[in-house]
């Protein structure tokens, strides 16, 4: 015997439930925006320095400006860690300085929106290079392209050793990205983080600290002005853009990140002509374009897993979701340069 209700059963209708995280009072794109001004403001005031300061001596003063502040605020956690976190923190490290060293070396020599167009090529080559689908070669090609077309209509101001230097930079950030994913496995929160700031404030430091030690110090070192912006310079590529992003990953998709951040070049080009009056040729405006359309391409390509580049905020939305609706692997989108492990695809310090 079949026992009917004596009345309907009601329907049930589907009831959004509030996101209990809590919204920036900015907008997130707002936020991701103000760090990229940042970053790009901070390393045009570091090359104003250029001719009073070498710029390992302004690299340093920025790692150690951010190191300080993470230290401060984290405190890090060193005991319970095996030698492979270890090995994998001060890799990462690594990384983190010789990309900065290698990037303002690259700014002595060569326009800011130069040099950084050309370390894009480091993570964007990177983004592509697990996919197995034809036409993303085009962002590759379209990428080349751009890099062409740095050395034309230069009038000079676009050297081999600086181009070069730049592209190092690129590869060190691309190994960043790699060893960022690693280092947040294995190193809770900020710790790895905060860690591999101060590895990279280490190693650069016998490069400033050694000539002066054999009496021939950077004269520098004792001016209370480059003191003060080089701290300045710290806040501005590091500490500001960091929190910015990290504010703004709480409610803003990856992706969407990550073509944000595929601004960076044009933002260089504007900081230079803004802070330092630097201009470039028609040609490099349009390599500049062809670089941030290949990355936008590259981080929006179908099936691209979301970047997960370091250790993500808690309340970051689908943070370790992979797109569905690909049978090949797509290439792996890259996020910036917040020129440290970052949030999720955040730029390095």
């Amino acid at each position: 015997m079949v026992r009917y209700p004596s009345h309907p059963t009601p329907r049930l209708s589907r009831v959004t439930l509030p996101d209990p995280r809590p919204r920036p009072r900015v907008h997130p794109v707002v936020l991701v925006l103000v760090g990229i001004a940042s970053v790009q403001l901070g390393a045009g005031i570091a090359k104003s320095l250029f001719d009073v300061a070498d710029p390992t001596t302004l690299v340093w003063l920025r790692l150690v400006t951010s190191s300080l502040v993470l230290l401060a605020f984290v405190r890090p956690r060193l005991r319970g860690h095996s030698a492979r976190d270890w090995a994998v923190v001060v890799a990462f490290g690594a990384s983190l300085g010789l990309m900065n060293w290698a990037i303002y070396q690259s700014f002595a020599r060569i326009p800011l929106g130069v040099a950084v167009t050309l370390e894009f090529t480091g993570p964007l080559l990177l983004a592509v290079a697990g996919s197995r689908r034809a036409r993303d070669l085009v962002w590759v090609v379209l990428a080349g392209l751009g890099v062409v077309l740095l050395g034309v209509d230069g009038g000079g101001s676009v050297t081999l050793v600086g181009a070069l230097l730049a592209v190092l930079a690129g590869g060190f950030w691309a190994s960043y990205i790699l060893l960022s994913a690693r280092t947040g496995a294995s190193w809770p929160g900020l710790d790895g983080l905060a860690v591999a700031s101060t590895i990279g404030t280490l190693l650069l430091t016998p490069a400033v600290v050694g000539p002066a030690l054999v009496g021939h110090p950077d004269p520098a070192l004792t001016d209370p002005r480059v003191l003060l912006l080089g701290a300045a310079v710290g806040l501005l590529s590091s500490v500001v853009p960091y929190s910015c992003e990290l504010v703004a990953l709480r409610t803003l998709r990856p992706s969407v990140f990550g073509i944000l951040m595929s601004l960076e070049p044009a933002a260089a080009a504007l900081a230079g002509l803004l802070v330092l009056g630097e201009t470039l040729g028609p040609a490099q405006w349009l390599a500049l374009v062809c670089v941030v359309v290949a990355s936008v391409g590259a981080t929006r390509a179908p099936g691209s897993p979301v970047p997960t580049e370091g250790p993500v905020p808690a309340e970051a939305p689908d943070a370790t979701s992979v797109t569905d609706g690909a049978d090949e692997p797509g290439p792996v989108p890259f996020t910036e340069k917040s020129h440290g492990v970052a949030p999720e695809g955040s730029s390095p310090l």
